[in-house]
């Protein structure tokens, strides 16, 4: 299985740091003007290294370096109400916050949430790459990804499911959480960050 937690950086991480600013402006755009729904820069297209497209629009999340108090944060909200209203509220409201403030504290490290039985995360998953297809604001990426399972005993697994959850009051039992690990080496920006 892939290390989803091993960078495959160069020495010039301009791209990713401009992706990641620009992941956490439109996830609070999100939160503030669209009450947490996601847009379209937040749920890119993944096809896989011959050009099939998987998923045409696949939600995904950025973490912090260190989730396990975002764990917390999301699982307590869940458990504190029943009324899906309030948790969502909640989300929102923290989300809205300073939670997307500090770009630098985010992980490079995406996951998404799908079903246990999800024909779409088993096509990625045994493929163990994609290309993540990011797009909204005249501003594209494109991300060359390694793919692997997150252990249910993680922190990011946690933050994934919880973050979900304070969202999507109907997740289904079991679930599979997959990581998407950018080859910043061979990803492409347009325009692009690191030219004059």
């Amino acid at each position: 299985m892939n290390d989803p937690k091993k960078p495959l950086l160069n020495d010039d991480n301009t791209l990713r740091d401009h992706f990641l600013g620009w992941q956490c402006k439109v996830r609070q755009l999100a939160v503030r003007e669209a009450v947490g729904r996601p847009s379209a820069a937040m749920r890119p297209r993944a096809a896989l290294e011959d050009g099939t497209v998987v998923a045409e629009a696949l939600t995904v999340l950025i973490l912090h370096h260190d989730p396990a108090a975002d764990a917390d944060m999301f699982r307590h909200m869940v458990r504190r109400t029943q009324d899906p209203r309030l948790r969502h509220e909640a989300a929102i409201k923290m989300l809205s916050s300073v939670y997307y403030q500090y770009p630098g504290e985010f992980s490079d490290v995406l996951s998404a949430l799908f079903a246990a039985d999800s024909p779409i995360a088993e096509a990625l998953y045994a493929a163990g790459r994609c290309r993540l297809t990011f797009e909204q604001f005249s501003q594209l990426y494109r991300l060359p990804c390694r793919i692997a399972g997150v252990d249910r005993e993680t922190p990011a697994w946690r933050a994934t499911y919880w973050h979900n959850h304070a969202f999507n009051p109907s997740l289904p039992g079991s679930v599979r959480i997959l990581a998407f690990t950018p080859d910043w080496n061979a990803a492409e920006a347009d325009p692009d960050p690191r030219r004059p």
